[in-house]
């Protein structure tokens, strides 16, 4: 796309009008009436196109990235687990679920960055093939050795997928309209557990097919899909928008790769244009704007909070089946699996509760990632400290508690970091500031991955107080994240979160020392839209 000159300063009392008696808002520069109802069938239409997409491509990467965990039970009477396979001690293999965390938190603002330059669905499918490439290559692993080389690889390769996710979605949808879509495909992640663990089982009785054991096909067969999606990405996935009239550059490589179907057309088109002119009004970002991104203050308590609500999402994902077991060591693998998957599917109803609300009282992000936190804090003490030998299974219930609290709180850092970094930095703040809050965040991962549960040979030690001590540094770290969503919320409040361009509302993709276009959507994100219009109000 070209860039564009500097952007005209507009005085938001000259340029806009807002009829309140008929749920208008007209901008007399452009001499375009908005009408609510035809922007709201905009947003759907692009919700039918791209979600979809992230929700599959989210669901095949995440049981790569996780089947790992679920393979260290698989097949363990018969000696076909991950450890007894392949000879491996469990620091060994908590060293080879923390090696992927380590790559992933090195590439993924790379990554990210690199995303900004080319076509952004192109990346995605790049992403998907890489990840379903190495994740089928998990089925050859025969040593230690293997084991750390691919999980290498794969967090490598998958870098840049999560956040570049969440840029991906502000190039189509205000920050303030993303949570729940950014919930509504995190959902993929808790089916994607569920299914893997429910899945795993028949895998489990296909041990010996072939000459590989279950969780060797386990890996392959989800490698292969992933290949399969990754590919169907570069047709079902759009580019980027281009305003009315422009034409895609399809010159050198571009010409070489399949061209998608514009996400909008007509009037459609149109309507996305004027009410989100921000994303059309592209600039090539400089070392100089990453790296006032990279100083700004508001990238930390965003990453500490994130830190800790990862950290335990990865640990319970990872680790989840061995806590179940410590619950009662007398479960089978089956059983194990079988026992793993409500734990997101209470994960899944706290995200479709809560995320489209927060959408909604878009201003109070701090308060609808605090609760489910807290909600995280209470289910780790019951999984402690509740019941006894002779009835274990409370804790298996603040086990499904920590899941419902999990829930929510990764869709609403993100989207609070959109929220904060498109107003200040613009596009390049989208995709630095996403990319450094999920990959420093993800050091939580490597914590919980490494260190704790059968990492912690002091605390992986069979009797009633297995696991406790881990459990209580993810308590710990929980606390850590709600005392920077508070401090967040404070520092913005006393400090603000104004453009470095002076810009006058979180409307805007600006550089330093250049206006700003105030587009519909920056105009209603001044005010929250509560509940009206809402699904259960229509």
């Amino acid at each position: 796309m070209e860039e564009t000159g500097p952007i005209e300063l507009v005085s938001p009392q000259v340029a806009v009008h807002e009829s309140k008696h008929n749920g208008t808002f007209e901008d007399r520069e452009m001499g375009t009436e908005y009408d609510i109802a035809k922007i709201e069938r905009v947003y759907r239409k692009l919700d039918h196109r791209i979600i979809p997409a992230f929700w599959v491509l989210y669901f095949i990467c995440s049981a790569i990235r996780s089947n790992v965990g679920l393979s260290q039970t698989m097949n363990e009477a018969q000696g076909h687990d991950l450890a007894q396979e392949l000879h491996l001690s469990p620091k060994q293999i908590s060293t080879g679920l923390a090696l992927f965390y380590v790559c992933y938190v090195l590439f993924d603002l790379p990554s990210n960055l690199i995303m900004t330059r080319l076509s952004p669905h192109v990346w995605m499918s790049r992403i998907v093939i890489a990840v379903g490439i190495i994740g089928a290559c998990m089925a050859a692993i025969k040593a230690a050795w293997s084991l750390y080389l691919t999980r290498l690889l794969l967090g490598i390769v998958i870098a840049g997928m999560w956040p570049g996710m969440a840029y991906y979605l502000t190039l189509f949808y205000p920050p303030s309209r993303t949570g729940k879509r950014i919930g509504f495909y995190f959902t993929a992640a808790q089916v994607s557990a569920s299914v893997v663990g429910l899945v795993s089982a028949g895998f489990q009785e296909m041990d010996g097919l072939g000459g590989l054991v279950g969780f060797q096909w386990m890996f392959l067969l989800y490698g292969l899909v992933g290949i399969l999606v990754g590919i169907s990405l570069l047709w079902w996935l759009p580019d980027r928008p281009l305003a009315p009239g422009e034409t895609r550059n399809r010159a050198g490589w571009r010409k070489w790769i399949p061209q998608s179907r514009p996400a909008l057309e007509g009037e459609d088109a149109q309507i996305h244009y004027e009410d989100l002119t921000r994303v059309y009004r592209r600039h090539a970002w400089t070392l100089k704007d990453l790296w006032h991104v990279v100083i700004d203050w508001r990238v930390w308590p965003l990453m500490i909070m994130y830190f800790g609500v990862v950290g335990v999402g990865i640990g319970v994902q990872n680790y989840g089946t061995v806590i179940i077991q410590g619950i009662n060591p007398n479960l089978s693998g089956v059983d194990l699996s079988l026992l793993f998957a409500p734990i997101w599917v209470m994960d899944l109803i706290a995200i479709l509760l809560v995320t489209p609300v927060s959408d909604r009282f878009h201003h109070h992000r701090a308060l609808f990632f605090s609760v489910p936190v807290l909600l995280q804090i209470a289910g780790l003490l019951i999984t402690t400290y509740a019941g006894s030998e002779s009835n274990p299974w409370p804790r298996y219930g603040g086990l499904l508690i920590v899941g419902f609290g999990l829930g929510p709180t990764v869709p609403i850092t993100m989207t609070w970091t959109n929220e904060i970094f498109q107003p200040r930095h613009g596009e390049v703040g989208v995709a630095a500031a996403s990319a450094l809050v999920s990959g420093l965040g993800n050091l939580g991962s490597i914590l919980t991955t490494y260190a704790l549960y059968t990492g912690w040979p002091a605390d992986s030690v069979p009797g009633p107080t297995q696991y406790r001590k881990s459990n209580l540094v993810m308590i710990g770290i929980l606390c850590l994240s709600i005392l920077s969503a508070v401090c967040m919320t404070v520092l913005l409040r006393v400090v603000g979160n104004g453009s470095r361009a002076k810009q006058i509302s979180s409307g805007s993709s600006t550089i330093e020392g250049e206006g700003v276009i105030v587009d519909g959507a920056a105009r209603r994100d001044l005010q929250e839209r509560g509940l009206g219009r809402f699904w259960f109000r229509r």
